[in-house]
């Protein structure tokens, strides 16, 4: 017996592969909202900054302040625990990592405060 190819997947096959689908949407879901928390607790645990204003330092060994939220990348490129970014101290694109605040001295901490990578609105 031939089968009809011109008609319409039944409502029942339609709906076995529903469940497929979504559980796989959920599945990334998931996988990225614990790689978020994953990153900001180790950030809380090797005691930098949580997101908003943080102190980093490019490979050269410069200092400032840029946006650094975890899990999201607006002014870098993102490379795993390292960023390329551009370092307004040096004029250069370097990997940058966050520096800790209580490792800086005041200097430091108000020479980095005072050049901020990129202002968004």
């Amino acid at each position: 017996m031939a089968r009809d190819l011109t008609t319409e997947p039944s409502p029942e096959t339609d709906r076995a592969a529903r469940p497929r689908r979504w559980t796989r949407r959920r599945l990334g879901i998931v996988i990225a909202l614990a790689t978020v928390a994953a990153e900001a607790l180790m950030l809380r645990s090797r005691g930098y900054g949580l997101g908003g204003d943080t102190v980093v330092r490019c490979r050269r060994g410069h200092l400032y302040t840029t946006l650094w939220i975890p899990g999201v990348s607006i002014t870098s490129v993102r490379l795993g625990w390292w960023r390329i970014q551009w370092c307004p101290v040096g004029r250069h694109w370097s990997l940058v990592t966050p520096a800790v605040a209580d490792d800086l001295t005041p200097v430091e901490r108000r020479n980095a405060s005072v050049t901020h990578d990129l202002r968004l609105p």
